[in-house]
């Protein structure tokens, strides 16, 4: 198993107010599944991700990464975790608009042990010819493609996505689900896409559904529709 999370627990504290964002949350993730958590906001599952991401640790319960506890990590350990193991692709883009598309790409590879050279990760999204073009000459779309070929750049086991679809419209999406089912049938990458879109569901080999940071049901695809298929 990849990932399993045990009565995993999140609080925050605001003001003299405490927030519980995850309340014992145990769940157990594939190695080169596609997985898609489901939920609305303020379900929990950003913090989970960030959590399963290292970009953020429980309160409680535990997280084992190959039966190691994330939770004992060192900083230095936590750090190369992120750098080695994970790829993330936000919403937004976060692109260095006075950088091409392809030096953005070079700035993920350049920090990677075994990197892909950017000009592959571009045409792995179709994007080789716009290598040059600056972030403001490209579209929403192609500049989340860009973003996803930054993550893959570091050959990452896990690829955590956050609403990656959320700015941009249904025929753009679906370009950019296909990314992702490509990297994820091709490459044999662990692929973990939050959304409140429950049809993009249908693309997944297992859905979680959450709801008030719990884990209400978990429902596993006989079958799984491409980008293409899908209508919302």
């Amino acid at each position: 198993m990849l990932f399993e999370l045990e009565e995993v627990k999140k609080d925050y504290q605001m003001g003299e107010v405490t927030v519980s964002a995850l309340r014992g949350v145990s769940l157990d993730i594939r190695e080169g599944e596609f997985l898609v958590i489901l939920g609305p906001s303020g379900s929990g599952k950003s913090t989970l991700l960030n959590i399963v991401g290292g970009l953020d640790g429980p309160t409680g319960g535990r997280v084992l990464f190959r039966k190691d506890d994330l939770g004992d990590f060192s900083e230095g350990e936590r750090t190369r975790y992120r750098r080695n193991n994970i790829g993330f692709v936000f919403q937004f883009y976060n692109l260095m608009p006075n950088l091409t598309a392809e030096e953005n790409v070079e700035l993920a590879a350049e920090i990677s042990q075994d990197p892909m050279p950017p000009r592959q990760a571009l045409r792995l999204v179709g994007l080789e010819e716009r290598r040059g073009h600056f972030p403001s000459q490209l579209s929403g779309g192609e500049q989340q493609r860009v973003a996803i070929a930054r993550a893959v750049a570091k050959r990452p086991e896990i690829l955590l996505c956050d609403e990656p679809t959320g700015a941009l419209d249904i025929s753009t999406g679906k370009v950019v689900l296909d990314v992702l089912d490509t990297i994820n049938r091709e490459m044999g990458t662990t692929v973990i896409v939050i959304t409140h879109n429950m049809i993009i569901g249908e693309m997944a080999d297992r859905v979680v559904r959450m709801m008030d940071g719990n884990v209400r049901d978990i429902v596993e695809n006989s079958a799984r529709k491409r980008a293409e298929q899908l209508h919302w």
